[in-house]
C-alpha cells in the first residue's frame, strides 16, 4: 500500500516514508503483525488510521514512533534513515521530531499544568526558566493560557488532554502521533479536542491519529485502514474533511 501527497501545488517534503516495512514476531508460529507496507505522509498532512482490535494498529504506532524496529524495510523520518541509527540516536530523534498523545493523559496529579508540560524538557539541559516559558507558550497554544497553575485533579477530561497535547507540542515536533486521543472523552469534549487538531493542522502540523471511532477518523484528510497487518487507503486526499 502506498499513499502520497496531492499532486497539485508545489511538492512538499515527506515527514513519514515507509518502504517495504514489515514486522514479524518470531515464535513456533511467527506472527506477521505488519505485512509489507509503503506509505508516504507529507509535511502538514492529517492522516487517520482505523482497524479492528488485533489488526496491527499498535504495531504501526510503535514503528512510526521509533518505539520498535521493523523486521524488514526502510523508515525515513524527516528524511533520516532510522534503521541505520543506534538506539541512543533513535531516542534523541524521537524526542526531537515526534510528539505523542495517548488515550490516557499520563499527567502527574500533584504538579501544575505548567510543571507537567515543562517535564518534557527535563532531560534536555534546558534552563528551568526556559522550560517553564516554553510550557506556558504550549499551554496557550492549546487554549489553556488561563489554567497554567491548575492541578490535573481540578481539570476536566478535555482540559487534561489539552495539557497532554501541549506537552507533546513543547518540542515543536515534525509529527504529532496520536493513539485513541478521544477514547476517554465524552462526545462533546472529544469534538473540542478534534477542533484543536483541526487548528494545529491549519497551522501546518503533521498529524497521524490512530482511532477506532469513525467520526474521529473522518476528521482527517486521509483515512487508512489496517486489517490483518495490511494497510490500505480508504479515503484519499481528494475527499478530505472540510
Amino acid at each position: 500500500m502506498s499513499g502520497s501527497p496531492p499532486a497539485e501545488g508545489p511538492a512538499r517534503r515527506s515527514v513519514i516514508e515507509l518502504v517495504g516495512i514489515t514486522r514479524t514476531y518470531p515464535g513456533p508460529s511467527p506472527v506477521h503483525a505488519l505485512r509489507p507496507t509503503d506509505l508516504t505522509v507529507g509535511a502538514g498532512e492529517y492522516c487517520t488510521v482505523v482497524g479492528p482490535s488485533g489488526s496491527g494498529k499498535s504495531t504501526l504506532l510503535n514503528l512510526l514512533g521509533l518505539l520498535d524496529r521493523p523486521s524488514e524495510g526502510t523508515y525515513l523520518l524527516d528524511g533520516v534513515d532510522t534503521a541505520r541509527l543506534p538506539e541512543k540516536l533513535r531516542t534523541a530523534l524521537r524526542g526531537r521530531r515526534i510528539g505523542f498523545v495517548f488515550q490516557s493523559f499520563h499527567l502527574l496529579p500533584y504538579r501544575t499544568a505548567t510543571d507537567n508540560v515543562a517535564l518534557a524538557h527535563l532531560y534536555d539541559a534546558v534552563p528551568r526558566r526556559q522550560r517553564r516559558q516554553a510550557a506556558r507558550e504550549a499551554l496557550a497554544r492549546v487554549g489553556l493560557g488561563h489554567r497554567l497553575d491548575a492541578l490535573p485533579t481540578t481539570l476536566s477530561g478535555g482540559e487534561r488532554q489539552r495539557v497532554a497535547i501541549a506537552r507533546a507540542l513543547v518540542h515543536h515536533p515534525s509529527l504529532l502521533l496520536c493513539d485513541e486521543p478521544t477514547g476517554n472523552l465524552d462526545s462533546a469534549t472529544a469534538a473540542q479536542v478534534l477542533d484543536l487538531f483541526d487548528l494545529l493542522h491549519g497551522e501546518g502540523m503533521t498529524l497521524l491519529v490512530i482511532t477506532h471511532d469513525a467520526h474521529t477518523a473522518a476528521r482527517g484528510q486521509r483515512t487508512l485502514t489496517i486489517r490483518d497487518g495490511v494497510l490500505t487507503e480508504t479515503r484519499p486526499v481528494a475527499s478530505a474533511h472540510g
